[in-house]
This record gives structure tokens, C-alpha cells and sequence, in this order.
């Protein structure tokens, strides 16, 4: 295991690497990119969105399926071959799911993730108050929400002290610089300091006295643009007990992402990176190729155009509870997210959407290995020295 200079991270008793890799859909964080984490001692995660992409086999079978139920159930079957693949290439790893709370079929996949032996689920993109009850059976999968600020911190919080249930961790994500989908609801809040970390963890602090939680039982986790050894070390100077890391992770050797994926994202500027709405309703940032680029030119005409009346679900996978594009709500994206993660997740540059985290990487436009990544982030070695010694 890589001797890490912070303390480590403590979940269910087990000792971790206090890095936690980002769950990042579509077949973007499979079994490779989770068991190769998990092998090194971190928390490797799986997201749980769409990974029926990942098999032939599985989208051979649904090649002529208009069912979304049927869609839905092997998604199911996939994330079962997935947790198990990486469980295989890390047999003593911590591995997690992540599952979007705004999914439509949120509950299967998170009772799924533990039947199949995840070690931890991890949700966002909404509020999971129902996560303990979904978990009762399993008691012993951590439980870790992803939240913005002190105010959904506090509602998780009541809620499931009232069920005897407290989180195994929260990630506190700030909006401006995450990648995806965005802890923010509204486009004007993304850059808000109120999302800072400083602040937000003080403020947690305060949440924990009120509430009688000690300071301290429960890890808080900064998750966006935290790319170096030294954004880790102020982090943890703030009270911080680790990272969750998307963007880095996504550039591995060991990720399950096509490498032109990997390529649009590493060669990424700071002006090719940008925060748009989402059909899932929120704010998203990712990287402007062409398909995206296009889209955001005639944005306007078609939100404007928006209407329930009209709506549908062209992949008929019906993946969101709430989606704009379906719904017909002119307040959200109006595109198929699925159909254009996908694509990404194929390595189509012009049609893909590259969702991407806005601060640079490690290693600038390599590829390079999770181990490599992993020094670098948690040891004083220079990125020169972690080269010469891989």
C-alpha cells in the first residue's frame, strides 16, 4: 500500500487511503478504473448509470427492445457482472457504488449494489433520505451522501437520525468546480461562496453540536478541483478527512473509458470547459465539443419551444425521474443525456458530451497509472520523482 503523509480514512472500521474515486457514468468508472483504486487501498466506485453499455452481450439482447422495464433490468444485470469484476481484481479492496438519486430506478440499483457486494453506496444529485430504509438488509454497506452546504447536510442528518442512522461519510462537493452534474440547482448559485470549503465543513461542524454528533465520527469528504498534494494537505488543515476524486481519475491508464475520452478531457483548457443546464435539471459542467457546442448555440429556441404536450423519451430507457428533454419542461436541458454520454462513452468526439471538472490535472495531457496518481496526490513526491519510479 502507498504510505500515505496524511492519516488515514476510517469507514466501517476499515482503514482507507483517504481518497475516494468519483463515481462518473456513462461506463466511464466500471470495474476497471474501482478495482484498480480499490487494489491500491483507496475507494474505487463504480457508478451505477447505464452500465449495460459496457456489454455486447447485454445491448445485443436489447438491439430491438423499446421496454424501458426490460432496459432498467439489465442495467441491473450489468451492475451485478460490474461489482463482482472489480470485487475479483480487488478481493480485499473497498469498493462503492455511486447511484444517482435522480434516477428512475434508483431503488433496484441501490438494493442490487448491496446483494452484489458493494462496500459503500455513495449518492448525489438529490437528497437520499430513503437510504436507510433501502439498506436496512444490509447493514453493513456505508452509507455516503454527496451534498453542497450546511443545508441539505442538515436535513440528511435529522431525517435519518429519526430512522437510527447516522452517514459513514458525507462528500461535501463545491459546484464551481466538480464535473458533471453540479451540487448547485439553479446556474446563478454554481459560483455562490457559500459553497467554499472552509466554510461549508465550519459550518457542518456547527450542524454536529447541535445535533449531538461528535466532531469527528463522521468523515467530511471536499469533493472538486482538488488535483495536487497541496489542496489535500489545506483540506485536511480545514478539518477535511480525505477527497473524492473525478477528473484524475478519468485520465488513468486504468479507467474503463474509451481513450479518445480520455484525450478530449486531458487536452481540455480552461476555455473548453463549460457549466450548462442539464436534462436531469441541474447545472453540469463539462468539456465544448462539437455536439455540445451546437446545442448550447440553439439552446434558447429549444427550451423555448419546451412542452409536456409534446414530450418523449426517445431512448425509451426512460433513465431520469425527472427529465427536461422528456418532460417537456423548458426550465431544464433539451437533449438526450443518455443518447450523448453514451456516445462519449463510445469515444465519439462529435456527437459525445464529455462531462469534465474545470481545474488542470496532475499529469497535464498524459495518461498515466491510478498508482502514479494516487502517490502524487497523497505523498510530497514531485510528479518528476513519480515518473522516475514508475
Amino acid at each position: 500500500m502507498i504510505h500515505t503523509s496524511f492519516p488515514m480514512l476510517t469507514i466501517r472500521g476499515r482503514q482507507l487511503l483517504p481518497i475516494i474515486q468519483g463515481g462518473m457514468g456513462v461506463g466511464i468508472s466500471g470495474h476497471r478504473l474501482a478495482g484498480a483504486v480499490a487494489r491500491e487501498g483507496a475507494v474505487g466506485t463504480i457508478a451505477s448509470v447505464d452500465l449495460r453499455r459496457l456489454y455486447p452481450d447485454i445491448m445485443q439482447r436489447l438491439r430491438k427492445c423499446n421496454d424501458p422495464k426490460v432496459h432498467s433490468a439489465a442495467n441491473i444485470e450489468a451492475l451485478d457482472r460490474e461489482i463482482r469484476a472489480a470485487h475479483e481484481i480487488a478481493p480485499d479492496g473497498f469498493v462503492a457504488v455511486n447511484v444517482m438519486r435522480a434516477l428512475s430506478n434508483y431503488a433496484e440499483l441501490v438494493v442490487q449494489a448491496c446483494k452484489s457486494g458493494a462496500n459503500a453506496i455513495v449518492s448525489g444529485a438529490g437528497l437520499p433520505f430513503d437510504l436507510p430504509e433501502l439498506t436496512e438488509k444490509f447493514k453493513n454497506v456505508a452509507l455516503i451522501p454527496i451534498l453542497s452546504e450546511e443545508r441539505g447536510v442538515r436535513a440528511v442528518l435529522k431525517k435519518w437520525m429519526r430512522k437510527g442512522r447516522l452517514p459513514d461519510a458525507i462528500v461535501i462537493e463545491h459546484p464551481r468546480y466538480a464535473g458533471g452534474h453540479l451540487g448547485a440547482t439553479r446556474m446563478e448559485e454554481v459560483n455562490d461562496p457559500k459553497f467554499d470549503f472552509g466554510r461549508v465543513l465550519e459550518e457542518i461542524r456547527r450542524v454536529f453540536q447541535e445535533l449531538g454528533i461528535a466532531i469527528g465520527s463522521i468523515p467530511l469528504i471536499p469533493a472538486g478541483g482538488i488535483n495536487s498534494f497541496q489542496k489535500l494537505k489545506e483540506l485536511f488543515d480545514m478539518g477535511a478527512a480525505g477527497a473524492q476524486i473525478g477528473t484524475p481519475f478519468a485520465v488513468t491508464e486504468e479507467c474503463d473509458a474509451h481513450p479518445n475520452f480520455k484525450k478530449v478531457l486531458a487536452e481540455a483548457g480552461p476555455k473548453d470547459i463549460v457549466t450548462f443546464m442539464s436534462a436531469a435539471g441541474l447545472p453540469a459542467r463539462a468539456v465544448l465539443t462539437p455536439w455540445l457546442k451546437n446545442y448550447l448555440a440553439k439552446e434558447n429556441k429549444l427550451r423555448a419551444k419546451a412542452s409536456p404536450e409534446c414530450s418523449q423519451c426517445p431512448s425509451r430507457l426512460e433513465c431520469l425521474a425527472h427529465c427536461g428533454f422528456k418532460d417537456g419542461n423548458p426550465a431544464a436541458g433539451q437533449f438526450c443525456i443518455e443518447t450523448q454520454l453514451a456516445a462519449a462513452q463510445r469515444g465519439n468526439i462529435q456527437q459525445g458530451l464529455f462531462f469534465r471538472g474545470s481545474e488542470s490535472l496532475p499529469f497535464g495531457a498524459e495518461i498515466r497509472k491510478v498508482r502514479e496518481l494516487l502517490e502524487v496526490l497523497l505523498t510530497r513526491r514531485s510528479l518528476t520523482t513519480a515518473v522516475q519510479g514508475a
